[in-house]
């Protein structure tokens, strides 16, 4: 079956690729053995639509034009299915295979991985990987919510989406309307920036809190979609990387690594904790509750507030 198809998009492609003007279904049946082999015009219809968006997710670029009859013709014209020239050299041809290595957790592997295998078909050098060998790095971003890929297809096709999401003080999640706008990885974890339809405002979600499937909506967005470094400074806010003020917290000896990486001062108190001053933003709350009772807040009295009521909501679970 595998073979029967690879052989039927290549003759669908080397017929588009090959005519000077464009050809209707009707002349696509008649010149490729499989379609004539269709049992019924809804089976041929079916295959050929399927063909045609293979042929175009693998690249080939397919025109659609409607002549005087009103009759719908296909081609794939020679000079805009061409790379140009490939003049990468050594160097970052290992860069863009490095790159690729990303994503091997997530759907994107496929397409990163296709896009370098048609890169050196054209010409770009097979380059040695520096960081094969010497590295102790992995070039990983890791991808476990089961609501990544399908956030990365609505972000990409500019689709609404719905999802029920639970904050971390929250005792149940609550639905959201949202227009995507895209995903940001901070301090490994995954965050969606988008527009609330619910609240007609922007808001951030992290990933990890999104419970049951996202659901894909029709309808075009409402809100404009802002210029990405901006959509990129609300993410960084929102996940605490922007710092107001600074927070006196006290963590047990031998932990809470992240936290100390940020740390401006660090002080041993003896008994096994320490005492650090760490910048005070947005969702620092929420960060702190996950360290458990690893941490204690002692100022200001706002963030600890918040920070025991999320570990009550927490304990009634």
């Amino acid at each position: 079956m595998a073979i029967a198809k690879a052989e039927r998009l290549m003759n669908l492609a080397l017929c588009l690729l090959g005519t000077r003007r464009p050809l209707s279904k009707r002349e696509l049946r008649g010149s490729i053995e499989a379609y004539l082999e269709a049992g019924s015009d809804d089976a041929f219809n079916r295959m050929f639509e399927r063909d045609k968006d293979d042929l175009r997710e693998l690249g080939l670029v397919i025109e659609t034009v409607e002549n005087l009859d009103g009759d719908t013709g296909y081609l794939a014209r020679r000079d805009s299915n061409r790379l140009p020239p490939i003049t990468l050299d050594a160097e970052e041809a290992a860069a863009l295979g490095l790159a690729a290595k990303v994503w091997q957790q997530a759907r994107l592997a496929g397409a990163a991985s296709g896009a370098l295998q048609k890169l050196r078909a054209a010409g770009m050098p097979e380059a040695e990987d520096a960081y094969e060998v010497h590295s102790a790095l992995e070039p990983r971003i890791p991808v476990h919510e089961t609501a990544f890929e399908p956030l990365m297809l609505a972000c990409r096709d500019r689709r609404p989406v719905t999802f029920d999401y639970r904050k971390a003080n929250a005792a149940r999640p609550e639905q959201r309307q949202v227009e995507p706008w895209t995903l940001e990885c901070w301090r490994g974890h995954w965050y969606l920036a988008g527009w609330d339809r619910d609240r007609a405002a922007e808001r951030v979600f992290r990933l990890s809190r999104i419970t049951g499937r996202v659901r894909s909506r029709a309808g075009a967005f409402t809100a404009e979609v802002p210029d990405v470094v901006t959509v990129r400074e609300t993410v960084e806010s929102w996940a605490g990387e922007t710092a107001s003020r600074t927070a006196l917290i006290r963590l047990r000896s031998g932990s809470g690594y992240p936290l100390r990486s940020r740390a401006i001062s660090v002080r041993e108190l003896g008994d096994g904790w320490d005492e650090l001053e760490i910048p005070y933003g947005h969702g620092l709350d929420a960060w702190l509750v996950e360290f458990g009772p690893d941490v204690v807040v002692r100022e200001p009295a706002d963030l600890r507030a918040d920070v025991v009521d999320r570990l009550r909501a927490v304990a009634k679970d």
